[in-house]
């Protein structure tokens, strides 16, 4: 089975319609969770297995400077209030024109809700083909990709009720 059918085939499973489905952009559909180290913003590294096959994980890659991000936040935050306790949201800041030190400088003045990671060396922009920033993967329980997107358009809190079985 091809790596796009078997996404049309989990997509259907988990009864999301073609436009939840996710877009024909960055790792595929019904791939397994890659294995990446990650920094917090400390320095400390952060494995991002240890969140994948307890609930669902969405990642947003995301950058300080990146105005689709901006655009994005109002429904991450919303769909965060509403699913934070039941799917882990991590924000993968991206290592082009970043540093730790600016990531917290911006997140003093305008806070996320959720976990911040730094990838310093590009290994998760890498690892889930990420193609932009504003883009997102979620996982389902099982660390499966069940939708990619990018851009301010994404409905979010759709994609995360369907993978919640809501």
């Amino acid at each position: 089975m091809t790596i796009r059918l078997r996404a049309l085939v989990t997509a259907c499973a988990l009864g999301l319609p073609v436009a939840l489905a996710g877009q024909d952009v960055g790792l595929p559909l019904g791939t397994a969770a890659p294995a990446v180290t990650l920094d917090d913003l400390d320095g400390k590294s952060v494995n991002l297995g240890q969140y994948v096959g307890k609930q669902p994980v969405l990642l947003e890659f995301w950058a300080t400077w990146c105005p689709l991000c901006k655009a994005l936040e109002p429904s991450l935050k919303a769909a965060h209030a509403k699913y934070g306790t039941r799917v882990q949201f991590v924000a993968v800041g991206v290592g082009v024109n970043e540093t730790p030190a600016s990531i917290k400088r911006h997140l003093a003045a305008a806070p996320l809700p959720f976990l911040v990671l730094y990838d310093a060396n590009g290994a998760a922009v890498r690892a889930y083909q990420a193609p932009t920033t504003s883009y997102i993967v979620v996982l389902d329980r099982a660390g499966t990709v069940v939708y990619t997107g990018a851009g301010a358009e994404q409905d979010v809190a759709a994609v995360l009720k369907k993978v919640l079985g809501e």
